[in-house]
């Protein structure tokens, strides 16, 4: 029943039967190739604006899309997600497709779970939950903390998280609040504040640290995963931070890492993507050319020159748009971009202090009780839709 409600939810106008199919977005595949491939018209993705046809950029391979088809297997509408908060909802309009940035529907969840370590930390949290996003953002929360190899069967773990979850199955990225390790009847706490993962001190434990990619003369836009622009009455978002600099200026990689692609990426025009230890990605778009030698799977120092600021692509001026990602969601690199790992301090500190005890104190309640999430449960992609009304 719940699933049904999800999908009247995401799918508001059919009358006849219909069939709604979960896919995964192909590797390689862009938006211009998904309506050549369903021989739907290209003016659809031309008509877009510029900030349209840069969400468009955003598509991730293997990320899961809904289409739906009537009963004689022709398409009706289609829902393509980007980033956490907006989607791409391509629909028929007096017989002729038509697309729009819209919110995607999610139901909010905050879980606990409180289990004894049998085997890793990594293999009983999937064991518990079924949930791979919850047991990968915990391996990386711990990353620069307890050493999880120096663990033993029968040491405690404690997950306080907040889990999204669209069409009746987790989306989006795993938030863990806190996490909790027992070991040799010590307790080790790791806090999620403020976008990056803290020790019970204030100090910051994330050892992946970036440098701004380009000497600019201003930032042009920051980074918004959603907003509702009032004069054109059309949602918006900016997946990156614009620095805005002359034409021909140095773009540096912005960490050591490894390039993952090189060439035109609709529009963004031409961009150059890095893969960084911790799951980490970063894109730099609408560059004038490519540095002499970069290519892709080419080992990449920190500082190293990759391209030349430009503007290609749908772009209203020379600059950088620079974007990051982490486990293929889109962050605020500003978030990130430092040159050294901090500390808390002063008022900061002190209300990192009230935050973290008010969350040691659930934690225990969770551990005392045992409390287990429901198990994370795999159903078909693919289902009947019979006569339900607007």
């Amino acid at each position: 029943m719940i699933k049904w409600v999800y999908l009247w939810l995401v799918f508001l106008s059919f009358s006849c039967a219909s069939y709604l199919e979960e896919l995964k977005w192909p590797k390689g595949e862009t938006f211009l190739t998904f309506l050549e491939k369903n021989q739907l018209p290209l003016k659809i993705y031309y008509t877009l604006d510029k900030e349209e046809q840069e969400l468009a950029a955003e598509i991730i391979a293997g990320v899961k899309y809904q289409v739906l088809k009537s009963e004689d297997h022709q398409l009706e509408q289609v829902l393509i997600p980007i980033g956490e908060e907006l989607q791409m909802h391509l629909k028929k309009v007096n017989n002729e497709f038509v697309m729009e940035i819209t919110p995607i529907v999610v139901q909010e969840e905050k879980r606990s779970l409180a289990i004894e370590i049998q085997n890793s930390p990594y293999l009983d949290i999937i064991s518990a939950t079924n949930n791979y996003g919850l047991a990968n953002e915990f391996a990386q929360s711990f990353k620069g903390g307890v050493n999880l190899r120096n663990l033993q069967k029968g040491d405690k773990l404690v997950l306080l998280f907040q889990q999204k979850r669209r069409l009746g199955k987790p989306f989006g990225s795993t938030k863990i609040d806190v996490s909790m390790l027992e070991t040799a009847k010590k307790q080790h706490y790791i806090f999620y504040y403020k976008e990056n993962y803290y020790n019970q001190k204030g100090e910051e434990l994330d050892s992946f640290l970036l440098t701004k990619p380009v000497n600019y003369t201003r930032i042009s836009s920051v980074f918004t995963q959603k907003r509702w622009h009032p004069v054109l009455k059309k949602y918006r978002a900016h997946l990156g931070i614009d620095y805005a600099a002359p034409t021909g200026t140095p773009v540096r990689s912005a960490g050591n890492g490894k390039v993952i692609f090189v060439g035109t990426k609709g529009g963004y025009g031409k961009t150059i993507e890095v893969a960084h230890d911790s799951s980490y990605k970063t894109l730099y778009a609408h560059l004038n050319g490519f540095a002499k030698g970069v290519r892709g799977g080419q080992g990449i120092k920190q500082g190293q020159v990759i391209g030349y600021v430009g503007n290609t692509g749908m772009s209203t001026g020379p600059h950088l748009h620079f974007g990051l990602y982490r486990s293929n969601v889109a962050i605020n690199p500003a978030s990130v971009v430092k040159m050294a790992k901090s500390a808390l301090g002063g008022k900061e500190l002190k209300e990192f202090m009230r935050y973290s005890e008010d969350l040691k104190q659930q934690v225990q309640v969770a551990l005392q009780n045992n409390e287990l999430p429901l198990k994370e449960e795999n159903f078909d992609a693919f289902y009947p839709l019979e006569k339900i009304q607007s």
